[in-house]
């Protein structure tokens, strides 16, 4: 079972869930594509994380602009419009009927099936490869006070000229290493800096400080455009709160008042050790501020939200 800020509930109706490959569905035993498939072969595509809340598919809009504006970048084309995909993610979930709240969506888009397995998308003999797969999945319930433990990791976010770390991308080789790393240390995360040595982002969630009343990320240049960590942001900045998207250190860690995480299945999560580090044995009153934010904009986004 995955730990940390991923640690969920087993449910096993995942066992039976149906899935959808370009449109039409699969029970999750049958749902299969070709092993000449782009993301399959060399990790080429791009994909999103998105949770349902109230029934409603929580920052929709953000999520599809975010994985749109990343397909353009790489000159791969969807191939269909927003509006058939947001018919094809509720469809799915009525497949299953998902209602409420507890379901985690993993939506992802490959370049489609190559002729041969080479780099030169030219070889692409098919459309966009597109698959839904919905997953009854909630968060383990100590996660929102459960202090996590982060180990900062040999593998750096580079440069954007290497592999642009904005891209959301199915290539995540350097991110699952840095997991490794961190789990054989024994922490829950992986703390990964930037080619200058500041403080970047986790491999899975991104990571923010709390010093002397101010919230703390990184600047932002090496770490992906995150939708939870820019909602964060936001209601921290509405509420008052100052908010520096800056260099920082390993040192300005170590020193914090409190630090947290966020992600998209498991919102702000505190973090109690750095390397060894105590920064709290239990959650700060920032960050159960911040959660209490957040959970209200997550109503409010879903509360505004019609659907298909």
């Amino acid at each position: 079972m995955a730990k940390g800020t991923h640690q969920y509930i087993p449910d096993a109706r995942n066992d039976n869930v149906i899935i959808d490959i370009n449109g039409e569905h699969f029970p999750r035993a049958d749902a299969k594509i070709s092993v000449f498939d782009s993301g399959f072969m060399l990790g080429d595509g791009v994909w999103e994380g998105i949770r349902l809340h109230h029934g409603r598919l929580a920052f929709l809009d953000r999520h599809l602009d975010r994985l749109y504006r990343g397909a353009k970048a790489i000159l791969m084309d969807i191939g269909i419009a927003r509006e058939e995909l947001e018919r094809r993610l509720y469809a799915v979930l009525d497949a299953n009927e998902m209602v409420g709240d507890g379901v985690h969506i993993r939506l992802m888009v490959t370049r489609g099936i190559r002729s041969t397995p080479y780099q030169d998308p030219r070889v692409v003999i098919s459309p966009a490869t597109i698959v839904i797969i919905p997953e009854w999945k909630e968060p383990a319930p100590e996660t929102a006070t459960r202090m996590l433990s982060l180990a900062t990791v040999h593998v750096r976010r580079g440069y954007p000229d290497v592999q642009d770390p904005m891209l959301n991308s199915h290539s995540k080789l350097n991110c699952i290493t840095a997991c490794i790393q961190a789990a054989q240390a024994g922490a829950d995360e992986g703390l990964m800096l930037d080619p200058h040595g500041f403080v970047a982002t986790c491999n899975s969630t991104h990571f923010f400080i709390v010093k002397d009343g101010e919230v703390w990320t990184s600047s932002g240049d090496y770490c992906l455009d995150g939708i939870t960590r820019g909602v964060v942001i936001e209601i921290a900045r509405g509420a008052g709160i100052t908010v520096r998207e800056r260099n920082f250190s390993l040192t300005h860690v170590y020193g914090a008042d409190e630090a947290f995480t966020t992600g998209t299945f498991a919102g702000v999560a505190p973090v109690g050790a750095v390397d060894g580090r105590v920064l709290g044995s239990e959650r700060g009153p920032m960050v159960e501020r911040l959660q209490q934010l957040y959970l209200a904009r997550l109503a409010q986004d879903v509360g505004e939200r019609s659907r298909p």
